[in-house]
Formats: C-alpha cells, structure tokens, sequence
C-alpha cells in the first residue's frame, strides 16, 4: 500500500465467522535473522523473510553501498543496525523518522561506548541521529537495568561472539521481554554460538558465526488480532497458517492468554485452527512484561466485551512507535470506555463509560499495532481509522485479510 490513504471506514456485521488467514513472516525472527546471517556471512538465502517496513529497511541498509542509513520509524532496525555498524568497520550515519529521533538511544549507545564502540550524537544528546566509527569492539562487563527494551539486549547479545574478550550482561532489577532475549540466544545456538543465561547474567565468549539455511515463522503478534475477531464474532472459526506449538516467539503466549475471552486453539500440521470455547472471564489481570506487543489487542477486547481489567508490565510501551499507554486511554474514550493508569507501567478498565464519540475516528499515532488492535471494533460499531497505511510496518496484507470479513 504504498499511496497515502487518510482513513478508512469500517463497519462489518457478521453472524459467523470462516476465514483462513496466510499470516506474515515474525518480524522479531526476521530481523534477527538478517543480523545473524550477515555475521555469519551466510551465502543462504532466508527463507519466508517478512515483507515489511521494518525488515525491509533492514534488508536495505544491509544490501546498500551508502555509508548513511535512513530507517525511517523501523525501531528494531535502528538498535540492531547501530550495534552492527560499530563493530564493522567504517565511518556511518544511521537517522530516522521525526518520531525516531524521539525515541531514546542512550542506553545502548553508552553501553557500546564502554565496550570500544565509537559513537556520536549529531543532534540531540541521547537520541538518533548517529555516528559510528565502527572498528573492533573490546568487549568486556556491562551492566543494564532488566527493564530496558529487550532489543538493546538482543542487539549486544548478536555482536558480542565478534568482541575481542566477549560479552558479559549483568541485568538488575525486574528483565522483561525475556522471551525475546531468549528467542535471540535460540537463534544465536542455531548459528553456532554458545550463549549461557544463568539468572540476571549473559555470558557470551568470543566465537565464531557458522552459517546455515534459515526459514522464518510465522507471526504470533499478527495472529493476536484473528484471536480477537473470534472473540468478538463469538461463532464460526479461523485457521491461521504457518503458526507451530514450539515457537520461539513469546507472543505465542496469546493462545493460553485468549481461552479466557472464549478462544480454543487447536494446533494442526501447518497451522493452528481458532474456535469458540464458550467461556468467558469475568476480570482480566496479567503482566505482559514478556509480552507488551499484545497490550493493545487485550484492552481493547475486554472493553468490547464488557470484561474489566488490571494490565501491569508496560514499561516499554512508552517508548513504542508512539506512547501506547497515553494512545489507549484516548482511543478507547472515543469509543466510550473509561481506561486510565493507576500507576506508572499499568492500565485498567474497572467499567467506567463515557459517552462515545460521533464519528468515531481511531488515531493511530504512526503505530500499526493501533490500527490492528482497534480494526475489530468495527465489528460492534462503525469506525473511521486514521492512516490506515501505517499496518505496513508488520502486516502489509491485513487490510485485504480483514475485508474477507464481509465477503
């Protein structure tokens, strides 16, 4: 979808749902896939690589003979490819989107820096722009707090086998997102690399990338919202392709998380197969610390099916493609729901309403994820989504998918 769309009106009546769903290619495994395939300087192919924003960027800048790099809003893109630049050796400028620039750097940049990297901010301090001198990296001891984004880790985790006396991650406090620093360390095995995580501590000696075919899975983060239409429809079924029982992905973890807003899964051959179990909680509660991409797909199913609800774990979802907590709460008063943070990294819905907008237009602050989360809520009530093309950056098809709703 590459022509600039403004909105898109939505409003589909339904009585049973029969969908069978391709899904994308993981972007999480994509990109790091890409990473690992260039250290290991593998003449293979990936097989099943997304086609999306962020891995396409990713794709780009890899593939490219420039020694600047715009990656637009692709935030995985920006910490994966500033950690690699470091260690390869030339001088770089990797810059962004407006909104990038926004979002915060320091953290890996300050860490790089004391492992041998050289790194310099060339607009605001802590934030991209950057410049790279990329030269052998020492290597060493680090220490980072647990509840960084999880992709400043994985993006240590992928050079530190390059550095000259490795990589030791001493994390502290609460580490979330540990299902992508595991899926980072499972990947890493795949190529070679010994990785020992032995409770706050990442040990990564120096060692060598073995190369070797690779086929990426399927999205579980994508599957979420096929997971919430079900719900909502309440009849019929779907079956999603290319999904496993194994996967690396913690999003998985949506499979467990929806029997509780009346979804069955049933795992088949080539994919896995939705249906009603007829069960309903009356209250969710849950941490998504391992899993804040689903926030959104939860919030705004519990409050379309008139389920209260106590979300903790949030800490990344600020420094997202946009505040995700703040968006939320905006978005879900339009449709008429009372959502707010009762305390730092928390969002709750214990109820309340408020009256509705008229017309309903849903923002989605440059953030895929608000366009796919609030999609569904035309299934209940006519809707207007603002920007509707910003689905590009993980799931270029979903508009197509989703209008097989009204066929």
């Amino acid at each position: 979808m590459n022509d600039i769309i403004p909105t898109k009106e939505l409003h589909i009546t339904i009585d049973s749902l029969a969908a069978q769903i391709s899904l994308p290619a993981s972007k999480s495994i994509s990109n790091r896939a890409l990473i690992l395939d260039a250290l290991s300087y593998s003449p293979y192919d990936i097989e099943n690589l997304a086609d999306c924003d962020d891995t396409n960027v990713l794709v780009s800048a890899l593939d490219s003979n420039s020694t600047t790099f715009d990656i637009g809003a692709a935030g995985t893109t920006m910490r994966f490819l500033t950690a690699f630049l470091s260690k390869t050796v030339g001088e770089w400028v990797i810059t962004g989107s407006e909104r990038m620039k926004q979002r915060p750097i320091k953290l890996l940049v300050d860490a790089l820096n004391g492992l041998g990297a050289r790194i310099e901010y060339l607009e605001n301090d802590g934030y991209p722009p950057l410049k790279i001198v990329g030269s052998a990296l020492v290597g060493g001891e680090i220490h980072l707090k647990g509840n960084v984004s999880s992709q400043y880790i994985s993006a240590l985790m992928m050079i530190a086998p390059c550095m000259l006396k490795g990589l030791k991650i001493v994390l502290e406090g609460k580490i979330i997102s540990r299902p992508y620093i595991n899926m980072t360390m499972q990947m890493m095995d795949e190529y070679g690399i010994d990785v020992d995580f032995l409770g706050n501590v990442i040990q990564i000696e120096p060692q060598e990338y073995q190369p070797i075919p690779y086929k990426v899975e399927s999205d579980w983060s994508a599957a979420s919202y096929w997971y919430e239409i079900l719900s909502l429809v309440g009849k019929g079924g779907v079956f999603l392709k290319g999904l496993g029982e194994n996967s690396y992905q913690g999003d998985s973890k949506v499979a467990d998380l929806f029997e509780q807003l009346g979804v069955k899964t049933s795992y088949m051959e080539d994919g896995v197969l939705l249906s009603p179990n007829g069960e309903l909680t009356t209250r969710m509660e849950y941490d998504f610390a391992d899993e804040p991409d689903l926030t959104q797909t939860f919030a705004v199913t519990c409050c379309l099916r008139g389920i209260p609800f106590k979300f903790s774990g949030l800490e990344t979802l600020k420094i997202k493609e946009t505040d995700r907590i703040a968006a939320l709460i905006n978005e879900l008063a339009k449709l008429g729901y009372v959502v707010y943070e009762p305390a730092e990294s928390q969002l709750a819905w214990d109820g309340d309403r408020c009256e509705p907008a008229s017309p309903i237009s849903i923002a989605t602050y440059h953030d895929h994820r608000m366009a796919m989360a609030f999609a569904p809520a035309a299934l209940v009530t006519p809707i207007i989504v603002e920007n509707p093309q910003v689905v590009t950056k993980s799931y270029p098809g979903f508009w197509g998918d989703f209008e097989k709703l009204s066929n």
